[in-house]
């Protein structure tokens, strides 16, 4: 009330609420408050702090830091994932706090509490819709097939996460992951949590997903939770969150139809997205606007034009940037193609979702309950004259696929049983004196620039100079691939930053490599289509050893990224969404860049699979040397 109608007397009744709960806190030690925070306490720290940068007076931050808890700020500092069994919604609001205490104080630890809890929750904890929780409660990293019920995805949860994914973006706008997480759970889980036959507005708390599920609300009297009072709140929120803006720059984050008033500037986004998968941008007012859009990383292609000028080439999962001296009525027209996805469940990868772009669909079921998933077949799915619509044949007969958000008053399958053929492996060099494919695939390898042989971890190892000596691969290994691992034993005589264990790539625009050391210092994974600005990295948090054989290994599932080292997990992206493609140069012990150092060491059973192998089945590749 103070901020929005100048109302002086409720900044009084604020900050005298905030002293008291300052004074009752203050005289509880340390061990007590802790002990205190194992209850739910919304966003205690948030507010405070809030008051605090509003205030300035330091008391305020002390009593907001006197809701720091502990027990889970303290792994998540050491980006440690300890979320099991804990309850979601009470600790959500904990990580706004941290990322306000960061914003008020510069304190990086709070920072990457509130970041490390981001990447655990949107990463392993969410299912498809974005949304998180079975019984309100977190459950182990990727149990997402396992935890299919009439209670996933309370509503609550997904407002908080908007909330703090709109709180990361500001340390790190330069990212689209933040927003393509927030679009795909705003219009995935709470587009559709709101009853839209309700003129009471009338909302839903736990968003079932086991097969045959259906959306229940609530009503005036007898059913009103906490999830309906944010549901209200939701639908407040977009304005605040389509744009943003800083000096005379001005991100559209989301695509929605809207008027923005902003320094002189009037901006209207005119569109029917997503049914539609353009986007228009017109601008009323003259001057510089550094504009910059994002490029969903879903988008299959993207064009921007402006005033019907084509612009250069966008890559998806960047900003695009625009900035120039507008005119009076400029256009800019935003196309993002749109493609039909399976996304695979961490824990069970026959268990997929059916997306158009970021949009997931249901398929529909009328008042059948189902008693178990339906196996649905993909190549059977066929679009329809509705923007969005497919149908496809399953298990339980034909079905309509439509976008989940509108599946209200029936009941429907949104994870299914995808019927796969059986996982390829694709090729094996053991090195064992030859380059021949163990496989019998018939994909014979090639030694170049002085490669030699060498005792290796078991048999044979290709030997690599440092200077010109590498070996080189067929083309196309990964070409239709849309999971992959690639393992192997790699011993280094010297550790050069920007060295390649492997590079599949077809010059400096669009590669996959592996290095043992970035010039972040650490083993790094990347994947790109757009060249260095476009790469979707995994970084190890150390450099790979030297003078000892080590196992490393990568696996791509889905958006789903893993690095390995000696058979444990050292690194992970949940946002890996490009793919190596058909790539024509690749190499063991080689860049795509001239100018990086080639690898000196030794190489031994070198694997490449067309499929993600589990944690488990890495962990026996180092455990047995294979």
């Amino acid at each position: 009330m103070h901020l929005l109608a100048g109302n002086a007397q409720a900044l009084t009744v604020l900050n005298r609420m905030a002293a008291w709960v300052g004074f009752r806190n203050g005289r509880l030690t340390y061990a007590q408050r802790q002990s205190m925070l194992r209850t739910e306490f919304g966003g205690m720290n948030e507010v405070l702090t809030n008051l605090y940068q509003l205030s300035g007076d330091t008391a305020h931050l002390t009593s907001a830091q006197y809701f720091d808890h502990a027990e889970i700020f303290d792994p998540l500092a050491q980006n440690r994932d300890a979320l099991n069994g804990y309850h979601a919604n009470t600790q959500i609001p904990k990580a706004i706090g941290a990322i306000r205490e960061y914003h008020a104080t510069g304190t990086t630890r709070y920072r990457d509490i509130a970041s490390n809890f981001w990447e655990f929750v949107a990463g392993t904890h969410s299912y498809a819709t974005g949304g998180n929780s079975n019984g309100e409660y977190f459950k182990a990293p990727g149990r997402i097939a396992s935890e299919l019920s009439d209670t996933t995805c309370e509503s609550c949860n997904s407002y908080n996460m908007l909330k703090l994914t709109a709180q990361l973006f500001r340390t790190s706008p330069g990212s689209t992951r933040y927003f393509d997480f927030y679009e795909r759970t705003l219009y995935n889980h709470l587009l559709g949590a709101q009853n839209p036959n309700s003129g009471h507005g009338h909302h839903s708390y736990y968003t079932p997903l086991r097969s045959g599920g259906i959306r229940t609300y609530s009503n005036d009297y007898n059913d009103f939770t906490c999830c309906h009072g944010t549901g209200m709140e939701t639908n407040t929120c977009h304005t605040g969150r389509i744009y943003a803006h800083s000096g005379t720059t001005l991100h559209v984050n989301l695509f929605i139809a809207s008027v923005l008033s902003w320094r002189g500037f009037t901006v209207r986004q005119e569109t029917m997205f997503p049914e539609s998968d353009s986007t228009r941008i017109t601008i009323t007012g003259s001057g510089t606007i550094d504009l910059r859009v994002r490029v969903p990383s879903w988008a299959a292609q993207a064009q921007i034009r402006v005033n019907g000028t084509l612009q250069d080439p966008v890559t998806p999962g960047t900003y695009a940037r625009i900035n120039r001296t507008w005119s009076s009525g400029d256009v800019v027209d935003i196309s993002l193609s749109m493609a039909l996805q399976l996304e695979s469940t961490p824990d069970n990868r026959a268990v997929q979702a059916v997306r158009h772009g970021p949009i997931v669909l249901a398929g529909t079921h009328g008042t059948n309950n189902l008693q178990q998933m339906p196996t649905l077949q993909p190549s059977t799915i066929r679009p329809t004259p509705t923007p969005l619509q497919y149908t496809a044949s399953a298990s339980t007969g034909q079905v309509t696929l439509v976008p989940f958000y509108k599946v209200h008053g029936q009941r429907y399958t949104v994870y299914w049983t995808i019927a796969e053929p059986p996982p390829r492996f694709i090729a094996h060099y053991l090195f064992d004196g030859n380059t021949n494919d163990a496989t019998g695939n018939g994909l014979t390898a090639t030694l170049a620039g002085g490669a030699a042989w060498t005792t290796g971890r078991t048999g044979g190892a290709v030997d690599l100079s440092g200077s010109g000596a590498h070996v080189v691969l067929p083309s196309g290994l990964l070409a239709d691939a849309t999971s992959f691992t690639i393992a192997t034993w790699v011993r280094l005589d010297t550790v050069a930053t920007w060295s390649r264990v492997f590079d599949f790539g077809g010059g400096t625009g669009a590669y996959a490599f592996l290095t043992p050391r970035s010039s972040a210092g650490g083993a790094r994974f990347a994947v790109t289509t757009g060249g260095v600005a476009g790469e979707q990295r995994i970084d190890a948090p150390a450099a790979l050893p030297q003078g000892v054989w080590t196992h490393v290994a990568v696996t791509q599932n889905g958006d789903l990224g893993v690095l390995y080292v000696n058979g444990a997990e050292v690194a992970r992206n949940s946002a890996l969404t490009l793919r190596p493609g058909s790539t024509t140069q690749n190499w063991i012990g080689r860049s795509q860049y001239t100018g990086d150092p080639y690898l000196d060491g030794a190489v031994d059973s070198f694997r490449v699979h067309g499929r993600a192998l589990t944690a488990a089945e890495v962990a026996n590749l180092h455990s047995t040397g294979s």
